[in-house]
């Protein structure tokens, strides 16, 4: 199931209505209020969020869901008609996973869910990470510190995952926009690196086992 909260009825209505006859199950809504309720009955595959909404707006309830255990994972991408850097950092920040900027083609959108999904499904590992205090295990999708639960969002749990499991390598920013993302974005190493910083935040002190190696990427592990 994907939810589509979207004010302008006319778009809400075109975007469901494409979602449901390209293979998948989607319901609209134009409220905060009305998401709620309907997570609470059942919790969707992915979420599409419009910024500028009546009331609650789209950042506000993305900060929402990520702040709870029970919607953190769920995967969410903006759907904004504000398409500046400044806008994209701000809901990448927030923790979105995606952001397309209207107007935008229905088939791109629709390209852009697949591709969300895609890396949703394919995390079912089995194996487990560890290093310093901090352990990532695939198989239930969780991290710890020092035995302590961290909640992170998909695309910060992906980076994470891929830096543990490459202890010891540099991995380049365009390798993680291709491997996290899923397909590239030209120019735009920008996002890699705002997601590292909320990432090394939500660590804390054990944020610093991420290293930056200037002007290539990041490793974790390995010599100084």
């Amino acid at each position: 199931m994907i939810y589509f909260v979207e004010d302008d009825s006319s778009i809400r209505e075109l975007v469901v209505y494409t979602l449901n006859n390209t293979g998948f199950e989607a319901q609209g809504m134009d409220n905060a209020k009305t998401l709620y309720e309907k997570i609470l009955i059942k919790k969707p595959e992915l979420i599409l969020l419009d910024i500028m909404l009546p009331g609650e707006n789209g950042l506000e309830i993305l900060r929402k869901i990520r702040s709870s255990s029970e919607t953190a994972g769920i995967p969410v991408i903006m759907v904004t008609a504000k398409g500046t850097e400044y806008d994209k950092i701000i809901g990448l920040d927030s923790g979105a996973d995606d952001y397309i900027a209207k107007p935008f083609g229905i088939m791109e959108l629709v390209s852009r869910v697949k591709a969300v999904l895609r890396r949703v499904q394919k995390k079912d590992y089995s194996d487990e990470y560890e290093y310093k205090g901090v352990c990532i295990n695939n198989s239930n999708h969780t991290v710890t510190a020092d035995l302590e639960p961290v909640l992170l969002t998909l695309k910060e749990f992906e980076l994470l995952y891929d830096l543990m499991s490459n202890k010891g390598i540099v991995l380049t920013r365009d390798l993680l926009l291709e491997r996290v993302w899923g397909y590239d974005y030209p120019g735009e190493t920008r996002t890699v690196d705002v997601h590292i910083r909320t990432l090394r935040q939500k660590l804390g002190k054990y944020g610093e086992i991420i290293r930056t190696v200037r002007g290539v990427g990041y490793i974790i592990g390995g010599n100084k």
